[in-house]
Formats: structure tokens, sequence, C-alpha cells
């Protein structure tokens, strides 16, 4: 019987074909493999460093700034801290009396021309709805803010703190620029410059038709000056003047110059805001 040749003597073809190009493919993957492996690291460095650069770093809490909220139920950032406040109450330049205008039959009361205007619109509007919105304080001068300030501060035994937490010192009342008014209910008396207010059919009204009016609450519940809450108060804010009247106040610390533009501001975006 004639003996089998040894396997190293079998011709090529004789090899199974999955078998022959086996070896050749090993050495041709190792090869490849520190290659592949480096350019997957590479490609995942770039994917991070993109990452890192395009998405904003979240600020830690103890540096982010608290939001509040006004009675509208609309957040507002909070009042930048201001080195000329008194007692929380910004400090504002005083109405010439050329800018006044009656808001009431006797002339008693009185508001700057644009603000007048704007509020007797409002009151017709509110009276159309059965809603009876009654003046109880207009433009009030800084003497006479003096005199409310002292006299009734010491009349009641109260330190300045504590009045200024119910009344503005001079030379810092919204009331003297013109643009503030005290409202109440005429049909409930009761609640005239009292908390109270806030429950009655005039404030409600207030703060859903207010804005469309340009006016709104300069102290509303927990409001960062500190200043307790006056659901009766509110403040015109419909042209130029006014507005940088209390927001340059609130930016500035008070004392802001206006510009004198009167032109109406259209308030197609109610904001009622926190700031004084």
């Amino acid at each position: 019987m004639p003996e089998k040749p040894p396997k190293s003597a079998l011709p090529i073809d004789d090899i199974p074909e999955a078998l022959r190009d086996t070896p050749y493919l090993g050495r041709r993957q190792r090869q490849w493999q520190p290659i592949l492996l480096f350019g997957g690291l590479l490609g995942l460095g770039a994917i991070a460093l993109i990452i890192g650069i395009l998405v904003p770093r979240p600020v830690p809490e103890s540096n982010a700034s608290p939001i509040q909220s006004d009675v509208s139920g609309i957040q507002t950032p909070p009042a930048t801290p201001a080195a000329n406040t008194l007692f929380g109450h910004f400090s504002y330049q005083e109405a010439p009396q050329s800018e006044l205008e009656a808001i009431t039959a006797d002339g008693r009361l009185k508001m700057r021309k644009a603000a007048a205007r704007q509020y007797n619109a409002m009151v017709a509007a509110a009276r159309a709805s059965g809603i009876i919105i009654v003046p109880i304080s207009g433009f009030r001068s800084i003497s006479e803010q003096q005199h409310l300030y002292f006299d009734t501060k010491a009349q009641r035994g109260q330190s300045a703190a504590e009045r200024a937490k119910v009344s503005a010192p001079p030379g810092h009342s919204e009331h003297h620029t013109g643009y503030a008014i005290d409202v109440g209910d005429g049909r409930v008396p009761a609640t005239n410059l009292s908390p109270n207010f806030e429950k009655t059919a005039a404030f409600k009204w207030l703060q859903k038709n207010a804005p469309y009016y340009s006016f709104e609450i300069s102290f509303p519940r927990n409001n960062p000056q500190g200043v307790s809450y006056e659901p009766w108060h509110w403040r015109y804010v419909g042209d130029r003047d006014s507005l940088e009247t209390f927001y340059k106040a609130k930016q500035f610390g008070g004392g802001a110059q206006p510009s004198g533009d009167r032109s109406v501001v259209s308030p197609t975006n109610p904001n009622p805001n926190t700031l004084p």
C-alpha cells in the first residue's frame, strides 16, 4: 500500500480555500488594530472637546439670582442693591408744577399730564364695568412728604425704619414724581389704604386691566425693597420719562434725570413689575 505523502508536500490546491488566506488576514488585522484604536480615541477626544465648548455650564446654585413674583404671578428678577437708597426707597426728582394736571373736579389731586389722562381713561373703563375706583392721594411735594413722614413718625412713636415701611422718607417717595396714585374702591371705603383692598372688586379689576393703561403696582407682597405690601399704590410707566424715572432708579439708585419725551408706550404686553 503506497505511503501518504507528508502534509507539507500536499499541493496548495488541496488546502481549503478558507484556510489559505487566514494567516495573511490575521497579520493585516493585527497591523491595523493600533491605528484604529488611536483613531477612535482621537475622535472621542474631539467630540468631548466640542461638547465642552458648545454646551454652557450650569450656574452654581449659590450664585444664581432668585426670582421674585408679583401679584399677577409674573416672575421678574429682583432689584439690584443701590448705594443711594434710604430704608429701601429710591430717590426721585420732584415733578414741576407746570407738568401737573388735576384728576379730581376740585383740583385737589393731581398727576403728571400723561399719567392723569391715562388714569382718567382707566377709571372711566372701570366704571363702565360697574367698578368704582376713587383716588386717595396723587402728587405730593417733597415738603408735604417731609411733614407726613416725620410728624406722623413722632406722633406714633415709630422709629425711622418702621415708618419707612409704610411711608417713604422725603425725597424718596414715588408720589412727588407725579406718576404715583393711591386708589380705593368707592363701594368699600373701609378698605382704603389697607391690605384688605386686595379683596375688593376694584383691586381685582386693576390687576387684570391696569397694564393696558400703563399702570403697575409698586409694592407687591415680599417686594425686594422691604416696603410693606400696598395693593392700593400704583404708578404710571407709559412714556419714556416715567419709565426712566422708575427703572433708572432701580438700576442706578435713583435721582436719574428724565429725558422729557412724552410719547406713550403701547402696553401690548402687560408685565407688572415688582420693582418700585
